[in-house]
């Protein structure tokens, strides 16, 4: 039996995590009582009580509840931006690498990636790896998403009745690249730069898709879009990430095309000259709390897909 406390519940993250984790017979879990909730002293308890924490807080939030945890035993799985590039962490996408997936599973300190930085860092990593790109080519990448993705407060704002006629159309954000996915876009990648970053929120619940255009004379030497395929096709053979079509009969990416499920797609697009990378999944999903539950899974020896919808 594992023993799991979310802190952090009643957010939009941990409901979900709570929600998927109820129904498993090898999982209890630790509830604190409305009250109890921002007591420190219950949270301690709980925190140092469990076999995995999950932490659903804000950046100062989940380093503060890092801190009172005191069990060397504890798992902890952080989906804020807080330690995903923190030394004595290791960043939760096993299906990177194998190596990756072993840190997920031998690590007592995992970071739950960001949902625009899954999408990139799956499309990106591969390339830098394999040497298909060089570290230091400069990259650009655009991402839609549901506005679910800004939490509580956005999704309140999306669904007012009398809501701002501005929320109908999708908007850009994120204009001064800053966003706080950056530092782990780049550090994860292994890129010497950051990307130029275009997120933009739209007006549907969740879904994401996150794409990178390339053009060939980016790619090393003899290197083309065939070597791009054959790349995906051979890392993202699993249930959960896989290679393979994101357009519609139609030509379209529709960017809700996996809402409600954990799975993400990878695609190449274009022609040899102007090539689009693109990662669709659901921001709620292998962007958030799917993904979370999946590092747990692997971490406590379970089968990975255990609790996801796929």
């Amino acid at each position: 039996m594992i023993k799991v406390f979310i802190d952090g519940k009643a957010g939009t993250t941990g409901l979900r995590i709570y929600e998927r984790l109820s129904a498993r017979k090898d999982v209890e879990l630790i509830l604190l009582g409305e009250s109890e909730r921002k007591d420190a002293a219950a949270r301690k308890k709980a925190l140092n009580s469990c076999d995995a924490a999950f932490l659903c807080l804000p950046d100062a939030a989940a380093v503060e509840a890092v801190s009172m945890i005191e069990n060397e035993n504890v798992t902890v799985f952080d989906t804020s931006t807080a330690h995903r590039t923190a030394d004595g962490w290791v960043y939760g996408f096993p299906e990177l690498s194998e190596e990756y997936a072993q840190n997920v599973k031998n690590s007592k300190r995992i970071a739950v990636p960001g949902c625009h930085a899954s999408g990139f860092i799956a499309l990106v990593y591969p390339l830098v790896k394999h040497g298909i790109i060089s570290p230091d080519t400069l990259l650009t990448c655009h991402s839609i998403t549901g506005y679910s993705g800004g939490g509580k407060k956005m999704i309140a704002q999306y669904e007012e009745e009398n809501r701002s006629a501005a929320l109908g159309a999708p908007r850009q954000y994120g204009v001064g690249q800053t966003h706080k996915h950056l530092k782990e876009m780049k550090a994860v990648t292994g890129l010497e730069n950051a990307p130029v970053f275009s997120p933009i929120v739209a007006d549907f619940y969740s879904g994401m898709t996150v794409t990178v255009p390339l053009f060939k004379s980016q790619l090393a030497d003899g290197k083309a879009v065939e070597d791009i395929k054959k790349l995906y096709s051979g890392r993202y053979c699993g249930e959960i990430v896989s290679y393979g079509a994101l357009t519609d009969e139609n030509g379209f990416i529709c960017a809700n095309a996996l809402t409600g499920k954990d799975s993400m797609r990878i695609s190449v697009s274009g022609n040899e000259e102007r090539i689009i990378l693109a990662a669709g999944y659901d921001n709620l999903g292998k962007g958030a709390s799917g993904a979370a539950i999946e590092c747990m899974n692997l971490a406590f020896g379970c089968d990975a897909a255990e609790s996801l919808t796929l």
